[in-house]
């Protein structure tokens, strides 16, 4: 299973510095929403890490597809605080980490 960012260069640098070779830099967010669908039907990602505040800005429809899916996995990361990824784990796990 391979790990896919999504973002801008600035964004994706640490993550191909880290040895990532699947990086996508959209030029905007319809760009981003394609670029997402797309790596979402490639059997090869298992993990999809995006900027949390570009996957605040996607349409809401896919957003829910995102959210729920399992494989990949997507991870919206960022400065800013997310329970995206604290929901995720106490989805698959059933246990709130957390607490």
């Amino acid at each position: 299973m391979e790990i896919a960012v999504v973002g801008t260069p600035e964004f994706t640098l640490g993550f191909q510095l880290a040895g990532v070779t699947r990086l996508h830099n959209p030029a905007d967010l319809e760009e981003t929403a394609t670029v997402l669908r797309s790596l979402m039907d490639t059997p090869e990602v298992g993990i999809v890490v995006i900027d949390s505040s570009d996957l605040t800005q996607m349409p809401e429809k896919l957003r829910m597809q995102l959210s729920e899916s399992i494989t990949p996995t997507v991870l919206g990361i960022g400065t800013e605080e997310d329970n995206t990824l604290r929901e995720s784990i106490k989805s698959a796990l059933g246990v709130d980490l957390w607490k």
